[in-house]
C-alpha cells in the first residue's frame, strides 16, 4: 500500500508539474517531458495507481499538447503504400489472428484496468512451435517492424517471465497524421526509444513472449497490435485495422 501511494503522489506530481509548464510556455515545452508524462500515466493505470477519471483527465490533457508540437511537414494520403506490415517477412492472410475476427473494442476502457473482456486490437501470429522467440524456418529473431510513421511517446523494456503484469515489454508510437496511438505489446527485444522518431517499415522491436498471458504455454508467439483514433479532446477509441493490414506494404529480411 506504500508503494503504491508513493507512485500515485509521484505521478500526480509529474502530471502537474507538466502541466503547471504548459500553461507558462507551450512553446518551449520539450517532447520529452510529454513522453514522460504519458509514459507515467500508462505506468499508473497498470498499477492501479491512479484513478480512471484521473487517468482519464491527465491522458487528454497530456495528448492535446504533444498534437501542438508534433505536427508533420506533409501527410501522404493514407492508402496502402503508408502502412507496411508489423511482421517481417510474413504476409497478412498467413499471420493475423482469426482472419480478423479478434477485434472486440465493445467494453474497451483503456483507464479502468479492471474492465475486462474486451480485446480491440489484432495479434499478429508467426511460426514459433517450440516458443523459443525465433522463426521456425530461420531460426532468426522476428523483426516487429513501425506499421505507420509517427514518434515514440513511450516504451516498457523490463517485464521478468515471473511477472504477472500484463502487455510485457510494450512500445505506444504517436502517429500525428492519422491523429492515433498504435500499441505494440508482448516484444521480446525494444529498440526504440521515447521521443524517436520512426518511418513505417523501421524496425521497433524483436517479437517475443513478455506479458502474463503471452508468456504462457498456450499462447502462440505473437505481436498485439493496437490502434486507438483520438477525438477531438484527445481521447482514444478503438479502431479495426484489418483492411489496413491486408492492405500494407510486405518488407522481407533481404537474408532470406
Amino acid at each position: 500500500m506504500f508503494l503504491m501511494t508513493v507512485k500515485r503522489v509521484a505521478g500526480l506530481l509529474l502530471i502537474v508539474s507538466i502541466s503547471a509548464f504548459i500553461n507558462e510556455s507551450e512553446s518551449s515545452t520539450p517532447l520529452a517531458d510529454y513522453c514522460a508524462a504519458f509514459n507515467q500515466v500508462q505506468l499508473d493505470i497498470r498499477d492501479g495507481a491512479i484513478s480512471p477519471d484521473s487517468a482519464r483527465n491527465a491522458f487528454s490533457e497530456i495528448m492535446r499538447n504533444i498534437r501542438k508540437i508534433v505536427k508533420p511537414d506533409t501527410c501522404r494520403g493514407i492508402d496502402s503504400a503508408y502502412f507496411v506490415y508489423p511482421v517481417e517477412s510474413y504476409l497478412p492472410r498467413e499471420s493475423v489472428g482469426s482472419r480478423g475476427r479478434g477485434f472486440r473494442p465493445n467494453g474497451f476502457d483503456l483507464f479502468d484496468r479492471e474492465v475486462a473482456g474486451s480485446h480491440p486490437a489484432h495479434d499478429l501470429f508467426v511460426r514459433d512451435k517450440d516458443q523459443d522467440n525465433l522463426d521456425d524456418r530461420t531460426w532468426k529473431p522476428i523483426n516487429v517492424l513501425s506499421f505507420s510513421s509517427g514518434i515514440v511517446l513511450a516504451t516498457e523494456t523490463g517485464w521478468k517471465y515471473d511477472s504477472e503484469l500484463r502487455g510485457g515489454n510494450w512500445i505506444w508510437v504517436y502517429d500525428p497524421c492519422l491523429d492515433g496511438l498504435f500499441y505494440y505489446a508482448h516484444n521480446n527485444i525494444v529498440e526504440v526509444q521515447p521521443g524517436q522518431s520512426i518511418k513505417a517499415g523501421d524496425k521497433i522491436a524483436e517479437m517475443g513472449r513478455s506479458g502474463y498471458n503471452a508468456y504462457k504455454k498456450r499462447s502462440p508467439t505473437h505481436v498485439h497490435l493496437m490502434y486507438l483514433q483520438l477525438d477531438s479532446l484527445g481521447m482514444p477509441e478503438p479502431y479495426d485495422t484489418y483492411e489496413w493490414l491486408l492492405q500494407a506494404v510486405v518488407k522481407s529480411d533481404p537474408e532470406m
